[in-house]
C-alpha cells in the first residue's frame, strides 16, 4: 500500500494507511538493539512488576504504556529500553504515537515508520477546530490497533516537559478515549507507566542532549489490569501512575 503524504489535509489517507502499516520486525529488532547498545538505559521495576509484565505479555492482552516525556532523545531511549525489558518480544508490534512533524522528512519517516509510528496532528500546531476529526480518527485507529493485539506507546503529556522534569505536566483526555473506545471493541487494555530521568536538570527549559540521554533510568510501574469506565478517570489514574514512576526514576537516578 502506498504511504501517503503525513498532512492534515490527507489525514484520512493517512489514518487508512497506519490502520494496516505493519514494520519490518527484523528491522526493528535490530534498530531497537543498535540503540540499546548506543544509549545503556538502566532499567528497573518496582516489586512484583516485571513479572507481572512478563505474565501480561504472554496473556495477549493489549497494553497502553504511558510515558512522561521530557526531551526529543525519548522516542530513542525508550526504544532502547524496550529491548532490555520484557517488551523485547513485542517489539514490532507495539505502536507509538509521535507528532506528525516526524513524518515530513523522508529519512526521519523511515526510522519512526520502522519504529511503529502513528502520527498525531496537535492541536498546538494546527488549531483546536483544525484537528479534531483527525484526532477523532486517530483515537479510533488505535483503538482498533490494539483490539488487533497491538501494544500502544503514548506520551500522555503532549509535549516535552520543559517545567520540572521531576513533575508530570497535565495529561490530556486522549489516552482515556482511546483505551476506552478499546475496550468498546471487546479489548480493554492493561495499563503500564513508564518513567525515565536524565538526572538532575539545572535549567528545566534546556533539553538534556544526545549524550546526556545516555544511561538514562528507566522505572517500570505494575500493570493496572482494570481501567475506569471514563475516560476523564482513565485520564487520572495515568497522571497518578506515571508521577509515581517519576518519583522511583527520580530517586533512583
Amino acid at each position: 500500500m502506498h504511504s501517503p503524504e503525513v498532512l492534515l489535509e490527507n489525514s484520512d489517507a493517512v489514518y487508512d494507511y497506519y490502520l494496516r502499516h505493519q514494520q519490518n520486525r527484523w528491522k526493528a529488532l535490530g534498530g531497537y538493539a543498535i540503540l540499546a547498545r548506543r544509549y545503556r538505559p538502566r532499567v528497573a521495576f518496582v516489586e512484583g512488576a516485571k513479572q507481572q509484565l512478563e505474565a501480561l505479555i504472554r496473556s495477549g492482552r493489549p497494553v497502553v504504556y504511558a510515558i512522561n516525556h521530557l526531551s526529543n532523545s525519548d522516542p530513542y531511549t525508550v526504544a532502547a529500553t524496550a529491548w532490555r525489558s520484557p517488551l523485547r518480544s513485542r517489539i514490532g508490534r507495539v505502536r507509538v504515537l509521535a507528532k506528525d512533524e516526524l513524518f515530513i522528512d523522508p529519512e526521519q519517516r523511515r526510522k519512526v515508520d520502522m519504529m511503529g509510528g502513528i502520527p498525531v496532528f496537535r492541536g498546538r500546531d494546527h488549531g483546536i477546530r483544525a484537528v479534531n476529526a483527525a484526532g477523532q480518527r486517530m483515537m479510533d485507529i488505535c483503538a482498533q490497533r490494539l483490539a488487533a493485539g497491538d501494544h500502544l506507546a503514548v506520551f500522555p503529556e503532549g509535549t516535552c516537559n520543559h517545567v520540572d522534569p521531576a513533575k508530570v505536566q497535565p495529561v490530556g483526555s486522549g489516552i482515556g478515549h482511546i483505551a476506552f473506545r478499546a475496550a468498546k471493541l471487546n479489548a480493554p487494555p492493561a495499563l503500564v507507566a513508564i518513567a525515565m530521568s536524565y538526572g538532575p536538570r539545572p535549567d528545566p527549559t534546556v533539553e538534556p542532549t544526545a549524550e546526556e540521554a545516555v544511561s538514562a533510568r528507566f522505572v517500570f510501574r505494575q500493570p493496572v489490569l482494570g481501567l475506569p469506565q471514563r475516560p476523564a478517570d482513565i485520564a487520572r489514574l495515568v497522571k497518578e501512575e506515571l508521577q509515581l514512576a517519576v518519583d522511583g526514576a527520580v530517586a533512583s537516578y
